[in-house]
């Protein structure tokens, strides 16, 4: 592992968060052109096992190329398919930012579910952030007071959906190396959306096929550096700095299709973060402190 290096450990991360915003442009235009969904899914999964396939090889070899436990990265797979279709079915209803803010909710989900799903305790204090976060988020819809489209909903399934994702790689976390396990997921979600993808084809123009592979590689490229800022810096220092993806999240918004939250969404945004940055602390906290009042492990 490379020697630790906390400031290139978050440069990396903030250059992740400045690209992965592109990874939405591209499937919201993708959508606008009428390209399926499922499509859009396929190819964002399917080219990336191919792009992360050199690397797969390099760490496993041949033999290595399938996962010891197909069942578990299935059912992962499955999660993240569901994660990224709701995501990108909902940006043909709301625009990038509005998106990414409602998707914010994942953090949260983890919180309240990490007690059922991995036997984790969760102190009085973090479920006080878990109800301030949720607040932020009505902030952010504003039920009663704005109609309700699809979208909401959508990307309140997707932030769902991702944090039964992260929940079920906590659980095979140490398993395999970072990038390994990457591979997995694509392999395993390019496997599957190869299936479902046959009942909703339609043949993309050559520059839909371009679309396609850049659109797997800012994935792939974006996650790859999130792996390399974790092997410079710990977690609680880098956690945070995801919610900066809101920031281009917002100028790519305005400057390609020329949206632009209101100010209440910006005050959600606010509370969702941090609240969720609270949460990542108390975590931390829990785990060098002594025991003590509510935050018992």
């Amino acid at each position: 592992m490379s020697a630790k290096s906390p400031l290139l450990g978050i440069g990396l991360m903030i250059t992740a968060m400045a690209v992965l915003p592109f990874l939405d442009v591209i499937a919201k235009y993708l959508g606008q052109q009428g390209v399926p969904v499922m499509q859009i899914v396929w190819a964002r999964l399917f080219f990336g096992a191919i792009l992360t396939l050199p690397f797969a090889l390099k760490i496993a070899g041949v033999k290595g190329l399938m996962p010891n436990m197909p069942l578990m990265h299935a059912v992962r797979a499955s999660f993240i398919i569901a994660a990224t279709a709701f995501f990108f079915w909902a940006l043909h209803y709301l625009p990038i930012a509005d998106t990414l803010a409602i998707f914010f909710v994942q953090p949260l989900i983890v919180t309240m579910l990490s007690p059922i799903m991995l036997g984790e305790h969760v102190g009085i204090r973090r479920w006080a952030a878990v109800a301030v976060g949720f607040a932020g988020t009505l902030i952010i819809i504003r039920p009663g007071f704005e109609e309700l489209n699809p979208g909401v909903f959508l990307a309140l399934g997707s932030g769902t959906c991702l944090a039964l994702y992260l929940l079920l790689t906590r659980k095979i976390a140490g398993s395999a190396p970072a990038m390994l396990t990457t591979f997995y997921t694509s392999l395993m979600g390019g496997l599957i959306t190869s299936v479902i993808v046959l009942f909703v084809w339609e043949t993309p123009t050559p520059a839909q096929w371009g679309f396609f592979v850049l659109l797997s590689f800012i994935a792939n490229g974006g996650h790859y550096l999130i792996i390399r800022a974790y092997d410079h810096a710990e977690a609680s220092l880098l956690a945070p700095l995801a919610y900066t993806e809101i920031v281009m999240a917002v100028l790519a918004g305005w400057y390609f299709f020329g949206d632009f939250p209101d100010g209440w969404t910006f005050l959600g945004v606010a509370i969702l973060i941090a609240s969720a940055i609270y949460i990542s602390w108390r975590e931390r906290v829990r785990q060098v402190e002594p025991i003590r009042d509510f935050e018992q492990p």
